[in-house]
């Protein structure tokens, strides 16, 4: 049945565009075999009938590890059969041999969105538009789901973006401290601390105003990122670094942490800022 409408051959030449970018438009289902494994000709059929049962629920793509031993290896395959569902290029699930029929069937009913994340994603996407009635939608979603990080991370974001509610958002990313949404809710919280700080255009021109100390850099740099100036604000606390060491590798150290970990500790800005830092520390 390989090589119908939802289920392919993959080899290391059309490995990207049927797995990778088409994990994109709809989960890959990644199955290693071989000829000669006989739980391979067993557990090949099955998951073709349920590929073409879905119509496209999720694309079944066939990997011969005889004829592409590379792709086996970069899956870490120690046995086969070995079965990979892939979403959005990254793996989701996976497992290794027979599976009984009913864990078959589980296995695939979990490779698409749940009802939940489904109203989830519309309000999300409804939001990008219409940020009031996506953070309606968005309130919505959580007060069904109350325990559900995915949701209450997503409405603290627009709420952050919007500039509303700064104790709402922080009672919405409370106790996310480890999983799938620490990092974003770690960033998020970053984001609310730095925004405790007086930050309207009048709090940046009384800064601006004082005398040029390394206090001072230190105060409108903090303002500018408050306001989500945030290169600027960076190029600001380092010329305070430039005036007081000992500061820079407290409270402007600090500040400036923050900003990495808001714009992300490897992105371009962090590094360079980063470097720039060090070589004023050290």
């Amino acid at each position: 049945m390989a090589n119908s409408q939802f289920v392919v051959d993959v080899t290391a030449e059309n490995f990207r565009a049927a797995v990778i970018d088409g994990s994109a438009v709809a989960p890959v289902v990644l199955d290693f075999w071989a000829p000669w494994c006989a739980p391979c000709r067993q557990l090949g059929p099955a998951l073709e009938a349920r590929a073409e049962a879905g119509q496209g629920a999720f694309t079944l793509a066939k990997v011969n590890v005889d004829e592409n031993p590379e792709l086996a290896e970069q899956f870490q395959v120690s046995g086969i059969p070995a079965v990979y569902a892939i979403k959005d290029g990254k793996v989701i699930d996976h497992f290794a041999g027979m599976l009984a029929e009913a864990e078959l069937d589980e296995f695939v009913a979990h490779l698409n969105p749940s009802p939940a994340e489904v109203e989830l994603l519309a309000a999300v996407q409804l939001a990008v538009g219409d940020p009031e009635a996506g953070k309606t939608a968005l309130r919505e979603v959580v007060a069904k789901a109350p325990a559900a990080e995915a949701p209450r991370v997503a409405l603290a974001s627009l709420l952050i973006e919007l500039a509303e509610s700064p104790a709402e958002s922080a009672t919405l990313l409370h106790g996310i401290e480890s999983g799938e949404f620490a990092e974003e809710a770690d960033r998020l919280r970053r984001v609310l601390t730095l925004r405790e700080t007086p930050h309207a255009d009048a709090d940046l021109t009384e800064a601006l105003s004082d005398h040029e100390t390394a206090e001072r850099y230190l105060k409108v740099g903090t303002i500018l990122a408050a306001q989500g100036e945030y290169e600027q604000a960076l190029e600001t606390l380092l010329t305070g670094a430039d005036l007081d060491k000992a500061l820079a590798g407290g409270a402007i150290r600090e500040v400036m942490v923050s900003v990495f970990n808001i714009i992300g500790v490897r992105s371009e800005m962090s590094d360079e800022y980063r470097d720039k830092l060090r070589s004023k520390l050290y």
